[in-house]
């Protein structure tokens, strides 16, 4: 265990100084990258030489390719069965593709140890970027470099930014992460959804300022009572809605503020990150959320719910007046569809967010997005065919794969692609169908290129009056792509290595903010938001909070400096 610690502060430590040092020359005094065990061993089994890349390029489905995959995740599974969700059916079907998965039904951190120990590990993992676990394969030398089949394919070299790509590079300075969604413009879905039919039947008022939606949720209150929840914050044990009010109290506020690997608002007076607890607009947005509490104009059993399968009962059933929630659109998309056949006065819009009364509503960002994307697919030493793995991901993040996820098969809504290499759409383009494809592959897309499809899908519908655009692209377009702030610098490299003093200060700080958002949220009054919060600060400082602080401040400000930012 003493060496695994050791190993793993090298590669925490040695992430940031690879990160800051990409592309610079090399000078006599510069820390050398360790290296993981078993690092020359690169999983090249199964692989073929790639001395000639054009001649030994693997074509996906020219023969069949079958492997393990498994999500490291406590919320999410993959299905037992791939093909359940239609892209994966389609990829089983046209291009061979067989996968078998495992589960960990919310006990991912367990399982994770068990196959370590077993040495049995799924010949590919999804999972978050963050997660110890994923460094702790790395050292191991369970992971598969994967730079060489990067030179080979096409795909995610071609819109994957080079500096970007070098903050996900390890410390021996090999890329092992294949990224989702990473990104060069703003991107995201964090916002507040509106329930069409209840707020025609209030009168369509004007929803723009946090003492608005106040007025309009007593309304609701008053004429549906029980029958109709005014506000759903999602999961407020992660923040969702709950975090969202927050950033409608600050201009330029950050929603990651509120990450447990983050914790602290960015000063920039001061160019450093200082404390959550204290923040004057963390302290107000909790008096209007305790507030909505009291007055039961927010759920009741928000801090209960783990999982969305609730929430997205209550809006398919039309009993949500305003949604709250970092990623509302695949929820309230599909809710929206099932509603609006049924009556065409039914359904869920988005709205510009929610601001403080006298703020700069244009400097509102209910969410950010992060240049790195969100999760990530490594693909261990366990997989026998490592490159056919890297293959199919890499058509998946090219422009077939995320026209197919998004369109359906070539032939129907979709013909070829154009010289830009977007999607020649036919006249048999359905609106309403590619709606239910977006939300039916949506909760599986492990390898995403937003830079690609967001102008993909814009092409077709922006030539369309708004109301007959598709619902997805309708919103991004007009209001979350406008409301997401870059967040790249204040998202990566600020969790501390497992096992020192910094990650015990971290984790117990996470267990206090979690605590202290739990109970300012349903206070009683006011002034018992404040001596929480107070009290949370000197919790927190008692336990190392500054030193926290001012680590994370160091590693934000190189990681702004990597950017160029």
């Amino acid at each position: 265990m003493k060496n695994m610690r050791k190993m793993l502060f090298i590669v925490t430590t040695a992430l940031l100084l690879t990160t800051v040092a990409a592309g610079c020359s090399k000078s006599t005094n510069e820390t050398k990258p360790s290296t993981p065990k078993n690092s020359n061993a690169t999983a090249d089994k199964g692989k073929e030489t790639t001395d000639d890349k054009s001649s030994d390029v693997w074509q996906l489905g020219s023969s069949e390719l079958e492997f393990t995959a498994y999500a490291h995740y406590g919320w999410m599974d993959f299905p037992k069965k791939m093909e359940d969700v239609p892209f994966w059916k389609y990829l089983k079907e046209n291009k061979k593709v067989n996968i078998k998965t495992r589960a960990a039904q919310g006990n991912e951190a367990q399982l994770m140890t068990t196959m370590m120990a077993d040495d049995d590990l799924p010949d590919m993992i999804y999972g978050n970027r963050f997660d110890p676990d994923i460094l702790r394969l790395y050292a191991a030398g369970k992971l598969v470099p994967l730079d060489d089949y990067m030179e080979k394919y096409p795909n995610l070299k071609k819109w994957l930014n080079a500096n970007t790509s070098n903050m996900l590079r390890f410390p021996d300075g090999k890329l092992y992460q294949f990224p989702n969604w990473y990104t060069s413009r703003p991107n995201g879905s964090a916002g507040y959804v509106v329930n069409k039919k209840i707020y025609k039947e209030l009168g369509s008022p004007t929803l723009e300022t946090m003492d608005q939606l106040y007025d309009y949720l007593v309304k609701v209150k008053e004429k549906y009572g029980e029958e109709v929840i005014p506000y759903e914050p999602d999961r407020a044990v992660d923040g969702q809605g709950v975090g969202l009010i927050y950033t409608g109290f600050k201009e330029n506020a950050y929603y990651r503020s509120l990450n447990g690997n983050t914790l602290a608002v960015v000063d920039d007076t001061n160019n450093k990150l200082a404390s959550l607890f204290t923040d004057p607009a963390f302290h107000e947005s909790q008096k209007f959320v305790s507030k909505l509490y009291r007055e039961k104009l927010i759920s009741q059993d928000m801090f209960t719910i783990t999982d969305r399968g609730p929430v997205q009962e209550k809006l398919m059933s039309g009993r949500v007046a305003v949604f709250g929630s970092s990623d509302p659109m695949p929820y309230a998309s599909a809710a929206h569809l099932t509603l609006s056949k049924e009556d065409p006065d039914a359904g869920y819009f988005m709205i510009w967010p929610f601001h403080k009364a006298g703020l700069d509503k244009n400097k509102i960002y209910t969410g950010g997005y992060d240049q790195l994307g969100w999760n990530v697919n490594v693909i261990t030493t366990a997989a026998k065919e490592p490159e056919k793995i890297f293959a199919l991901l890499d058509y998946i993040t090219g422009p077939e794969g995320m026209v197919v996820q998004y369109f359906g098969p070539e032939g129907g809504n979709w013909q070829g692609l154009d010289e830009n290499e977007q999607p020649i759409f036919t006249d048999k383009y359905n609106a309403d169908q590619v709606s239910e494809i977006q939300a039916a592959n949506n909760p599986i897309m492990i390898a995403g290129n937003t830079a690609y499809i967001d102008p993909a899908k814009m092409k077709f519908e922006l030539l369309k009056p708004e109301e007959e655009r598709n619902w997805l692209a309708r919103y991004q377009e007009s209001v979350t792509w406008k409301t997401h702030i870059d967040q790249t610098a204040l998202a990566n490299n600020l969790t501390p290595e497992p096992g020192t003093d910094l990650a015990d200060a971290s984790t117990n700080i996470i267990d206090i903010f979690t605590q202290a958002l739990s109970a300012s949220s349903t206070a009683k009054s006011d002034e018992e938001v404040d001596k929480i919060l107070v009290q949370a600060e000197k919790d927190a400082q008692a336990l190392g909070y500054n030193e926290l602080l001012e680590w994370r401040t160091q590693r934000w400000l190189a990681n702004k400096k990597a950017l160029g930012q």
